[in-house]
């Protein structure tokens, strides 16, 4: 018998922030945190490793933060690291516990049975997104179709190729929040503003927008920010800040906020 993944010095497998607001915004940020359950003995990777983009989306929840007060908005923030479990891939994807993440070996999820597997999707994935869905029909009980945001951020160099982009606006079929997005971003000759870069929605990567907003109609987008430009507390307010300004413009228009399938 495997001892429990979560012990009582664990936090929970997500946080939810805001849960009643009142605004017509969602958002998620699926690598809040660097964490990893104590009995994991942190994966066999450094506290430094930990700390890096392998480990978590630096900046990702600070900003996320900053959008919830901004925007009334309720989000939910995964609870532990993507190396313990990747929540927004597809269980069946490498990347869902890699045993090497960009070079760096991963001695923790190496040889992993398939017990343990499923401990971590019963103990961290799942619960993440039954609460998700839970939050989603919150909006459905008053009526709103709310736009759905996922919040996330890029390393600034990935195998020696030194990323331009100041943010990137991932979507797939759905243009509705995209692109006017892009060009209200674009206005700022100072951004660098990349349309499905540096990661594509249009690759199947992705697992929390395909299936909690794509499948039911809601209009949302990708959001992409350089983690060297809000790895800071001033830096996640500024991008905050630029941030909430775009969405309220967004969420001001009401033909926006209807299911439509792409």
């Amino acid at each position: 018998m495997m001892q429990p993944l979560l012990g009582p010095d664990d936090g929970p497998a997500f946080e939810v922030v805001n849960e009643q607001g009142k605004g017509s915004c969602f958002l998620s940020c699926d690598h809040a945190s660097r964490a990893v359950p104590k009995c994991l003995d942190k994966l066999g990777v450094s506290d430094a490793s930990l700390g890096l983009h392998i480990g978590w989306d630096i900046g990702a929840a600070a900003v996320t933060r900053h959008l919830v007060e901004a925007l009334d908005a309720p989000a939910l923030l995964a609870g532990y690291s993507r190396l313990v479990i990747d929540v927004n891939r597809d269980l069946d994807n490498a990347t869902s516990m890699p045993e090497v993440s960009d070079h760096i070996p991963v001695p923790g999820n190496q040889g992993l049975s398939a017990e343990a597997r499923q401990q971590r999707i019963d103990a961290l994935f799942l619960p993440y997104h039954r609460e998700m869905k839970r939050l989603l029909q919150g909006f459905a009980a008053r009526g709103v179709v709310p736009l759905f945001l996922s919040i996330h951020s890029f390393t600034p160099v990935m195998d020696g190729f030194v990323r331009p982009w100041h943010i990137g606006i991932l979507w797939d079929q759905d243009p509705r929040l995209a692109r006017p997005l892009i060009e209200d971003l674009s206005r700022d000759k100072s951004l660098v503003v990349g349309d499905n870069e540096p990661y594509s929605a249009r690759e199947p990567a992705g697992f929390t927008v395909p299936m909690h907003a794509e499948e039911k109609g809601l209009p949302h987008v990708g959001i992409e920010i350089r983690q060297d430009l809000i790895a800071d507390a001033a830096g996640a307010r500024e991008w905050g800040e630029r941030l909430a300004a775009a969405f309220k413009a967004l969420d001001a228009r009401p033909e926006l906020h209807r299911i439509e399938h792409f």
